[in-house]
């Protein structure tokens, strides 16, 4: 494989990732959880356009984010790997293709469908999958944790949210394709590319299957819920040692 001109490595200066990362994509999760690392006495970094909280104690536990999008997304997790990061929790939002999946459900995502442009550059064996470990601790942990059923299934991966047409979430959704988002094949391929460990867990904020798009991102009580479903992720986080 040719030799890449660009290594990721850690700058003079830079902390070691010494624990599992918690990496939060949706913009939108960032005000309240910026807050929140802030009253924890987090030490914040930059990464790019994104952030790095070092959270105090012992074990040593890591929140990041926000980075919407493949490569976005993908710019941050190469900085997490070159940081020390093995162990990568991704918590983000994702729409529904399937009657099956509502809104408000949390989502494992097990397999991606790539239709971004990221995951292409990093050759790897076999279809975006997350590590079946730290997919498996999940789904044990999030059901017991949170008092409902968590769903799981695979996610088709695109750049063009506004390219969802009626025609491929009816397709996809019989193919048991359950949700999409916009990041989660690019970060398992590269996540695989690198040697490291990622799983993911969402919360579904729309569904696609209805005959009009029925978002629910912009409710109370759906922020309400991703912060709720944040939190349990960053209590599970030490389990993830």
């Amino acid at each position: 494989m040719p030799d890449a001109l660009i290594t990721p490595c850690r700058g003079k200066g830079e902390p070691t990732i010494a624990g599992p990362v918690l990496f939060f994509v949706n913009p939108g999760d960032a005000p309240p959880i910026v807050s929140e690392a802030k009253r924890l006495g987090a030490e914040k970094r930059f990464l790019f356009h994104s952030n790095l909280f070092a959270l105090p104690g012992e074990p040593p536990l890591y929140w990041a984010g926000p980075a919407l999008g493949a490569p976005a997304a993908v710019l941050v997790l190469e900085r997490l790997i070159a940081l020390g990061a093995t162990k990568i929790i991704i918590y983000g939002w994702c729409g529904s293709l399937v009657q099956s999946l509502r809104a408000g459900d949390i989502f494992l995502p097990t397999r991606g469908l790539r239709e971004e442009g990221t995951s292409v550059h990093y050759p790897v064996a076999g279809p975006p999958e997350a590590n079946p470990d730290l997919h498996r601790q999940l789904a044990l942990a999030l059901p017991a944790t949170c008092g409902n059923a968590v769903k799981q299934g695979p996610i088709w991966t695109t750049d063009a949210p506004y390219r969802e047409t009626r025609q491929k979430i009816r397709d996809y959704g019989r193919r048991g394709i359950m949700a999409v988002d916009m990041e989660f094949s690019a970060l398992c391929t590269v996540a695989a590319f690198r040697g490291v460990s990622l799983a993911a867990a969402m919360l579904v904020s729309d569904e696609l299957f209805h005959e009009s798009w029925r978002p629910h991102y912009q409710s109370k009580d759906f922020k309400r819920k991703s912060m709720a479903v944040f939190h349990l992720l960053a209590d599970l986080l030490p389990a993830f040692l």
